[in-house]
């Protein structure tokens, strides 16, 4: 097989990890014992709390040290760091892992779109993740798959997989996704099973789902919400900062999104990777340690090989949520409408589960929590992981899978 394009867009990660360098010389104090920044970088200071930390840690290293001798052992640390992140990067695009593992059978489709049978014997459980991203991190690989894990643990496990937007779905609107498409998996599932479903929404497919769920409440047993933003200027100032930064840049996208119909994948890696810039090379370079037999790597590959199949984001779809739900924080402020019905949490009388990860720096634990707070009685799990790790990481199955489970057999027993 050809080597992997991968991490995307590539030449924008070599420019983040240069960033350092830029940092590393600033933190060299002026003087010996002085916290200045360098004479050569009059005026500079990192803005965002990643630069903050990464100066922060440089200006630990150099602790007490006399600044003119340190100058060049700075820069060679930096070159060393940077030829262990490329050797990271090399062995992971050489890395003889690839997914083999086949869908199961569709039981509908519409367009692109496919409803996936995993199969089990069970109270009902359709998993819908975000329109941005493969739905294959819920079945990311034959020993640690989400899914099959589910369908044998008594969960009747489908999975919606959107399937990259056609021209048809390049026009599509949050309302034609959630009221049109979404509405008609339910419809197809809830046939095929015989009974209302348990949703279960993973990020974006949270707020998918919850507004699916409110319109048809005669479908749904119940809603599970896993890390699912709902606040998006929770977080504190920065992150409001950064939300609404986010939505100012729609002006300079639209040109491209008028020319391609989408927000291409290559710009929403780049929107990700601005929420922590320095952890592309932090992570090859750990990637570059490991044994490339391991489990632990073939697992790395397999997370990086689906963040870098991602899905272009429809250009109609891109404009609501960055101007509506980062600029405007529509869904928090109730202003968010699909098929000209506000979103109310609140009016959901079913049962709720939410997963909230704890170290999630892609929906910020506040966000999720403020979703918490409209929803009555929702059960509410902190899970110890991250964004993606809370599904489909090597923990996943302690920290969400089995409570997950549990919560979905409990609900579906008669009262």
């Amino acid at each position: 097989m050809s080597p992997r394009r991968g991490p995307r867009p590539l030449p924008a990660h070599l420019i983040l990890a240069l960033s350092r360098a830029w940092l590393a010389t600033a933190s060299i104090p002026s003087a010996p014992g002085s916290t200045a920044w360098s004479a050569s970088w009059p005026g500079f200071a990192p803005r965002s709390p990643e630069a903050r930390a990464e100066h922060a840690r440089i200006l630990r290293s150099l602790d007490g040290a006399d600044p003119e001798r340190l100058r060049a052992a700075v820069i060679r640390q930096l070159l060393s760091e940077d030829a262990a992140m490329l050797r990271g990067i090399l062995a992971y695009r050489d890395h003889p892992w690839h997914r083999t593992l086949p869908d199961p059978p569709a039981i509908w489709s519409e367009g692109p779109a496919r409803l996936l049978d995993h199969g089990g014997q069970g109270p009902v459980a359709l998993f819908v993740p975000s329109l941005v991203n493969r739905a294959t991190v819920l079945d990311l690989m034959p020993e640690h798959s989400m899914l099959r894990w589910m369908a044998g643990q008594g969960i009747r496990t489908l999975l919606l997989d959107w399937g990259a937007p056609g021209p048809a779905e390049r026009g599509f609107t949050l309302t034609d996704w959630i009221a049109g498409r979404l509405e008609r998996v339910i419809a197809a599932a809830t046939e095929a099973t015989g009974g209302a479903v348990t949703l279960v929404g993973y990020c974006m497919g949270g707020l998918l789902t919850l507004a699916a769920a409110l319109r048809r409440p005669d479908r749904v047993r119940a809603l599970a919400l896993l890390a699912t933003p709902w606040d998006f200027h929770a977080g504190g100032p920065e992150a409001k900062a950064r939300a609404r930064f986010a939505a100012s840049l729609l002006p300079g996208l639209e040109p491209l999104m008028a020319a391609t119909g989408t927000l291409p994948l290559d710009l929403l890696q780049l929107l990700f990777a601005g929420i922590d810039p320095f952890g592309i090379a932090r992570k090859f370079r750990a990637f570059g340690r490991l044994d490339p037999a391991s489990p632990r790597a073939a697992h790395f590959v397999a997370l990086e090989d689906w963040l870098n199949d991602g899905i272009p984001l429809p250009a109609p779809v891109a404009r609501e949520c960055l101007s509506g739900w980062y600029g405007a924080n529509t869904p928090q402020l109730g202003q968010w409408r699909v098929a000209g019905a506000p979103v109310e949490p609140a009016a959901w009388r079913g049962p709720a589960f939410l997963a909230i990860p704890r170290g999630d720096r892609i929906v910020p634990p506040e966000s999720a929590r403020a979703l918490a707070g409209q929803l009555p009685g929702a059960a509410v799990l902190d899970v110890p992981a991250g964004h993606i790790g809370m599904a489909a990481g090597l923990r996943a199955e302690a920290a969400l899978w089995i409570p997950l489970r549990d919560w979905i057999k409990t609900i579906a027993r008669p009262s």
